[in-house]
């Protein structure tokens, strides 16, 4: 019997509500509302208690997904998109939402970067104003090209691959003349080096083109005229510092040692001893295990042959071996002044490194 009453009271409320919808229907018709408005106040009705849903996220995870509006897209069809790109649970929610709030009407074609963490009202609204979208992208000081391009690949964020951007920067690329003239870069020579470390907020219809430019362009607008002013005055090109400041970047952990290993580096340089850099060996390697800098052993400072080796040629090599950061170029330009000639890591872990004038010292400041 318990049951039965509890039956006819489910079946009393949901005469209730839909007594309520008729009301609302009759009322709003017989005021001379438009159709589409009494749908719209219904439909308000019909999602009031699905609010745990609406401001419910359907993951954790916050990596910005790339995600496209195409001109003429109905709200179901991107609804069905967004479901697809599992950035959504219920597309007919979504669409409810979007119709109730009038969001359907101001959504607006491009290209928006929304994370699983978004929930369906923060999605509506973010497809309202494609002006506001951008591309989230960082690159670590130290990384080589082939880095960078390999997380273009990784972000899925972009309009292009990471092969297209090795192009666009590589060997050959279509650099600016006025740009290559004012770092010194050698004609046909790639980018390597100036692809400017830097977190950047990128447009979304951005270009492997674009993206090299806007790379070089911040590089010249971090260093500066005074840098270039300074170096030029202790007869160094750009192209050189950067050559210098790539392989410092490489070598040291803490950037407050930057000016202290390049100013060893510029001693060797002054007297004509090798640079003997285990990052150039490494560069000259390339992608080995899963890394682009992998570990080396002493017998392949004379096993692992290329240009870039410091172990088997004098000077610099012949480009950058990464992209250094500020601190790196400064560290070259400015660099600490002191007789040392060698350096190896600290024992105790910090990152730091023990220096000295002579090999017999180096060899003490062993662990």
């Amino acid at each position: 019997m318990g049951r039965f009453f509890r039956l006819i009271i489910l079946a009393g409320v949901a005469l209730l509500f839909l007594a309520l919808i008729a009301a609302a229907l009759l009322y709003f018709i017989s005021d001379g509302r438009p159709v589409y408005f009494v749908q719209r106040e219904v439909t308000r009705l019909m999602i009031a208690g699905r609010q745990d849903d609406l401001n419910r996220s359907v993951g954790t995870d916050n990596s910005p997904i790339r995600f496209s509006v195409n001109p003429g897209d109905t709200p179901p069809t991107v609804a069905q998109n967004l479901y697809q790109a599992s950035l959504i649970a219920d597309p007919d929610l979504y669409v409810d939402y979007a119709f109730v709030n009038g969001l359907d009407v101001e959504m607006e074609a491009g290209v928006y970067f929304p994370d699983q963490t978004m929930t369906i009202p923060a999605i509506a609204r973010m497809l309202t104003d494609s002006r506001s979208s951008s591309i989230p992208f960082r690159i670590l000081e130290g990384w080589r090209l082939e880095e960078i391009a390999d997380a273009i690949d990784r972000s899925g964020l972009f309009g292009f691959t990471g092969a297209d951007f090795l192009v666009a920067a590589g060997p050959g690329a279509g650099v600016d003349p006025v740009f290559a003239e004012q770092v010194g870069l050698p004609q046909g020579a790639s980018v390597e080096g100036f692809l400017f470390p830097d977190t950047y907020q990128l447009p979304p219809q951005i270009t492997a083109d674009g993206l090299r430019d806007q790379l070089l362009a911040t590089f010249l607008e971090k260093t500066g005229p005074q840098i270039r002013s300074d170096a030029a005055a202790q007869g160094l090109s750009l192209f050189e510092v950067v050559i210098l400041a790539s392989i410092t970047e490489r070598e040291s952990v803490q950037p407050d040692e930057n000016p202290r290993i390049a100013g060893v580096y510029r001693n060797r340089l002054d007297i004509g001893m090798k640079l003997d850099a285990d990052p150039t060996v490494q560069y000259g390697i390339g992608y080995q295990g899963d890394t682009w800098w992998p570990q080396i052993t002493q017998a392949d400072y004379t096993a692992a042959v290329s240009d870039y080796n410091t172990y088997l040629i004098t000077g610099l090599p012949p480009g950058p071996i990464a992209n250094p950061g500020l601190s790196a170029i400064q560290g070259v330009v400015y660099p600490a002044q002191s007789d040392y000639l060698y350096f190896r890591a600290a024992c105790d872990g910090s990152g730091y490194h023990n220096f000295a004038r002579t090999f017999d010292e180096h060899v003490a400041n062993g662990c």
